[in-house]
C-alpha cells in the first residue's frame, strides 16, 4: 500500500510542479512545434522512469535492436495494464504519439502533456471520430513521428485470453503510410497494479520488440492479413516469455 501512496503522491507533485513548464512548452510550440513535442516527451519519460522506480518494477527489454532509429514506426503492443504506456514510453527512441481512450482527456494537466506529445484520443463509440483519429496518426507518421496503438482496443481485464482479438482498423495507419510495424509483446504488467488493486507490488515485466514488418508495397490482400499475422506473432511471443517472468 505504501508504494501505491508514493506513486499517487509523485504523480500529483509532478503534475502540480509542471504547470509553469507547460506554459513554457505551450509558448515554444508556437515557434518550434517539433521541439515542443520532443522536449515534452523527454520531461514526461523522466517522470515515468521515477514512477517505475517507485513501483519497484523490474523491466527486461528484449529485441531493442529491432526498433528502427532512422524512421517513424507503428508500435502494436498487447495491452494488460495502465502501466503499459508508462513502461514502454521510456524506451521510445524518437518522438512517439500514443493512442489512448478519450476518457484520459478529462484528466487535468496530464492530458495537456499528452497533447504536447502528439497523443491521440480515441472515441470507441464513434466510428467517424475513429476514422479522423487514424488520419491524424497518418499525418504524424508522414511528419516523422512514430505512433503506438493497442490493437486489442482496450485493456485485457479478464486474462482469460493471452492476447485478445485485434481490430483491423489499427493497421490502417501502416497501410496508408507504408511505415514499418514493430510488434511489441508485454508480459506480466498487470502484476504491477491491476492484479491486486489497490496495492502496487514489486514485479518483473518482460517487453519484447519483434522483428520489424515492412508494409510498403504490400497488396491489399496482404494488408488485410496484417492483423492476424501480428496477433499470432505477439501471442506466440507472449507464451514463450511467460517462462521468464
Amino acid at each position: 500500500m505504501i508504494r501505491f501512496v508514493l506513486a499517487i503522491a509523485w504523480t500529483v507533485i509532478f503534475l502540480v510542479l509542471s504547470i509553469p513548464i507547460i506554459i513554457i512548452e505551450w509558448l515554444i510550440g508556437f515557434i518550434w512545434p517539433h521541439a515542443k513535442s520532443r522536449s515534452s516527451q523527454w520531461i514526461v519519460t523522466r517522470a515515468f522512469a521515477v514512477l517505475v522506480f517507485i513501483a519497484g518494477t523490474k523491466v527486461t527489454f528484449i529485441g531493442e535492436e529491432n526498433v528502427p532509429k532512422d524512421r517513424p514506426v507503428l508500435y502494436t503492443p498487447n495491452h494488460r495494464s495502465i502501466f503499459d504506456i508508462i513502461i514502454t514510453y521510456i524506451k521510445c527512441p524518437r518522438q512517439t504519439g500514443y493512442v489512448a481512450k478519450k476518457e484520459i482527456k478529462k484528466i487535468p494537466i496530464f492530458s495537456l502533456w499528452m497533447l504536447f506529445m502528439n497523443c491521440q484520443f480515441l472515441d470507441r463509440s464513434d466510428l467517424r471520430e475513429g476514422l479522423k483519429m487514424i488520419n491524424r496518426c497518418v499525418e504524424l507518421i508522414n511528419d516523422g513521428s512514430s505512433v503506438c496503438i493497442f490493437p486489442e482496443g482496450t485493456r485485457n481485464k479478464t486474462y482469460e485470453q493471452d492476447v485478445m482479438e485485434f481490430h483491423e482498423g489499427s493497421f490502417k495507419i501502416a497501410e496508408k503510410t507504408g511505415c514499418t510495424i514493430v510488434p511489441v509483446t508485454i508480459n506480466n504488467s498487470e502484476d504491477v497494479f491491476e492484479a491486486h488493486f489497490p496495492k502496487v507490488r514489486k514485479c518483473h515485466v518482460i517487453i519484447e520488440y519483434g522483428k520489424p514488418i515492412e508494409t510498403k508495397g504490400l497488396s491489399k490482400q496482404e494488408c488485410r492479413q496484417l492483423s492476424s499475422k501480428i496477433h499470432d506473432i505477439i501471442e506466440e511471443t507472449y507464451r514463450k516469455n511467460q517462462t521468464l517472468v
